[in-house]
């Protein structure tokens, strides 16, 4: 018995549309490539048939015209974490809106030969711009060592002269944290900072250092953490066993969870006995019990603004830096802390 083969429909073409909208295919290929050779007539015939025959116009014959290639490239490291995860996202859903694809680079360790295989990865993809999120001030380095032509966005933390560069004051966010709970009236502030190399974690231990010294209040030096709620907890424990703070300023929301924990675990009360303040402001935050007292950083707009500076338009150069500045979002996590 002879088998039939049921043949799938072909998908139109740029010379299906010429057909409907009664133009020869070059013009079609003109309206796709924004000419404006074309009138405004013609163009509306073109868009129509495009509209009636649902045509997409496939994105790698249009690089091989136009020399474009519509993605952007993304070098990221820990995208597992709040942060970078939420703002990925974000530069995502701003350049599908602007008609771009991404394509990432995910680097395990801020080594030589692993940013220069990320960076080539990204380049051998004929990438038109790329976004650089990466914790360690080495891969920003090597970025300026190669001399790199294409186009690039990196997040800093201190303010910086060059276009390529967009601040988010992470040092002034940490200030705003800990002077909050010294208006409270806590003389005995600690914190537990990040990891050494992430540039995040020393900006905003510096804020906190900075700003206890500025007060003239007495100093210990910070733990060094590793992000996670574990960590948050053991040194939390270690912290609380001798009862020498009345606060704890995190250097995120994942540690303060962990610090509140630890409290509890010591039949502590927050805010009354212990007031945390952590980083970030992920949306759990405002859930805990108590809600987290925290620093905002608006990761969404910090997306979309790293696309906007990338692409700000087809014949414009890269927009001036615009800073950022995290805001403190008080919740019940914080109190003025109670006489002994």
């Amino acid at each position: 018995m002879a088998s039939t083969r049921t043949q799938q429909p072909r998908s139109p073409s740029i010379r299906d549309v010429a057909r409907v909208a009664g133009v020869s295919h070059q013009t079609v290929s003109r309206v796709l490539n924004n000419s404006d050779a074309v009138v405004s007539e013609t163009r509306d015939k073109v868009l129509a048939a495009m509209e009636q025959l649902q045509y997409r116009p496939n994105r790698a014959a249009r690089a091989l015209v136009t020399s474009r290639t519509h993605t952007i490239g993304v070098l990221t490291a820990q995208r597992s974490h709040y942060g970078p995860a939420a703002t990925m996202q974000a530069i995502e859903d701003a350049a599908v809106a602007r008609g771009y694809s991404i394509t990432t680079s995910n680097i395990a360790a801020a080594t030589d030969e692993a940013v220069r295989d990320g960076l080539g990865h990204l380049l051998d993809q004929d990438v038109e711009g790329i976004i650089v999120i990466a914790p360690q001030q080495r891969v920003f380095d090597l970025i300026e060592e190669t001399g790199m032509r294409t186009p690039y966005v990196a997040l800093r933390t201190s303010p910086s002269d060059a276009p390529s560069t967009l601040f988010i004051d992470q040092m002034e966010g940490a200030r705003r944290a800990t002077a909050h709970l010294l208006d409270l009236g806590h003389e005995y502030v600690r914190h537990i900072a990040g990891p050494r190399d992430w540039i995040e974690a020393e900006a905003r231990m510096q804020g906190f250092l900075r700003e206890m010294s500025d007060r003239d209040k007495p100093v210990v030096p910070p733990i060094l953490g590793d992000w996670t709620a574990d960590f948050g907890y053991h040194a939390g424990r270690e912290l609380l066993r001798y009862r020498d703070c009345t606060a704890i300023f995190c250097s995120n929301d994942a540690m303060a969870l962990g610090v509140m924990h630890a409290a509890r675990s010591y039949g502590l009360d927050v805010p009354g006995d212990l007031s945390v303040v952590g980083y970030d402001d992920i949306p759990e935050a405002k859930h805990l019990w108590p809600p987290l007292t925290t620093v905002h950083v608006d990761f969404t707009e910090l997306g979309r603004r790293c696309v906007e500076q990338l692409l700000p338009g087809d014949d414009a150069g890269l927009l001036r830096p615009i800073d950022l500045v995290p805001e403190l979002v008080v919740r019940g996590s914080t109190s003025a802390p109670r006489r002994r």
